[in-house]
């Protein structure tokens, strides 16, 4: 495992993330520094800050240096320059995540492509500056022309790119042959480590690979399950996705890259977003931003939105009615609290999700009010124990 210098925001959420992006990419973060601000023109960082960096680089002698924000080419070779070491930005570290979890074949052309638009952004300053000097790690570009580098990328993506639309005309065919034999369908969607793959797995059975760790999932599985039409008394087979997770800051060409998988989201006919419940309403609600700006760009309907709100076995109960009240005034009332890991109440998020897909409500002692949008949360708060919050 290669070691690393970490430089990063001084938040304590900021921090943990940018922990756990370092953990994927398999570095060993041997020093951490926390800064107020990392968007300095020169070197992200001030000169005194620089010095400092210095001393430590020096001292620990780290094999990267992982700088949590984004960086402009100029800047990544002053640093390099200074500090004779290899830098990786933010957009870099989760393109090396990404490269090393894609699985399948087309994961592993949209991580190449991602590779590729990031590169492309950076060509031009790019080859100024490693003409000005080789530096340690800076993209290995050596002696370019711009035209002939740009180029390049530009074929390469264009190539990339035609493989990709290929892959998505065969996820439409697949589509249009599910709407044909009447399937509904189902996606989980949500920010990377929700317990998305863990909810998925309970539903349908399967053993998928889950972790704590960031972006285990990055090739879209999909599965048939069951719910129940209250209306016909029968379990309806449906499809369900698991899908991969979001980020904060996530660059809207990666966005772009992996949009033959995520607009399978803009086609489905309800979005589970697992949010994990366990964490502080300002994380849970910055988190829930994080998505919703990413449903958005693939232009996905958030009418079709339930929220799991998940990891309700790591909640002391006398925290739920809190949480919950703090979100429901900002977000959807469509919302149920489960445990991926024990499988409490995912029969209740099963019933609303089939509520919404077949336009009525399962129960097993009444038949929910359409009118009332709050009857099912009402019913379920005291199935579990807990009482009604202010917005119930």
């Amino acid at each position: 495992m290669k070691t690393a210098i970490l430089i990063t925001y001084d938040k304590q959420d900021v921090l943990n993330e940018a922990l756990g992006l370092c953990d994927a990419a398999r570095y060993d973060v041997v020093d951490v520094m926390q800064q107020y601000y990392l968007k300095r023109p020169k070197y992200g960082i001030g000169s005194g800050t620089l010095d400092d960096l210095k001393d430590v680089s020096d001292k620990v002698n780290p094999d990267v240096i992982i700088y949590d924000e984004i960086l402009k080419p100029s800047q990544n070779y002053n640093l390099a320059s200074i500090l004779g070491k290899e830098i990786l930005d933010r957009e870099m570290l989760i393109l090396e995540i990404f490269e090393s979890r894609a699985s399948s074949a087309e994961s592993k052309l949209q991580v190449k492509l991602a590779q590729l638009r990031y590169e492309m952004a950076r060509a031009k300053e790019k080859v100024r500056l490693s003409n000005m000097g080789e530096q340690p790690g800076f993209m290995g570009i050596g002696k370019f022309g711009v035209d002939v580098y740009y180029n390049d990328i530009k074929n390469r993506m264009n190539t990339t790119r035609a493989k990709l639309e290929k892959s998505g005309r065969q996820r439409e065919l697949h589509r249009r042959a599910r709407m044909r034999a009447g399937f509904k369908t189902i996606s989980l969607a949500g920010y990377t480590s929700a317990g998305k793959t863990t909810l998925f797995n309970f539903m349908t059975g399967e053993t998928n690979q889950k972790s704590k760790e960031l972006f285990t999932t990055l090739t879209t599985t999909t599965r048939r399950t069951t719910i129940c039409d209250v209306a016909t008394k029968k379990q309806n087979a449906v499809l369900i996705s698991d899908t991969v997770g979001f980020i904060s800051k996530l660059p809207a060409y990666m966005i772009d890259a992996f949009r033959s998988t995520l607009e399978e989201l803009g086609y489905v006919d309800v979005i589970i977003l697992v949010v994990d419940f366990s964490e502080s309403i300002s994380m849970i609600r910055k988190k829930i931003s994080s998505c919703h700006r990413v449903l958005d760009e693939i232009g996905t309907d958030r009418g079709r939105i339930v929220y799991a709100l998940n990891k309700m076995d790591m909640v002391d109960a006398k925290d739920v009615n809190g949480k919950i009240s703090e979100i429901l005034d900002v977000e959807s009332d469509r919302w149920v609290v489960v445990s991926a890991q024990t499988g409490e109440n995912v029969e209740e998020l099963k019933s609303m999700v089939s509520h919404i897909i077949y336009d009525t409500t399962i129960c097993d002692t009444a038949i929910c009010d359409k009118d009332d949008k709050h009857v099912m949360n009402k019913m379920m708060m005291a199935d579990i124990g807990w009482p009604s919050t202010k917005n119930v």
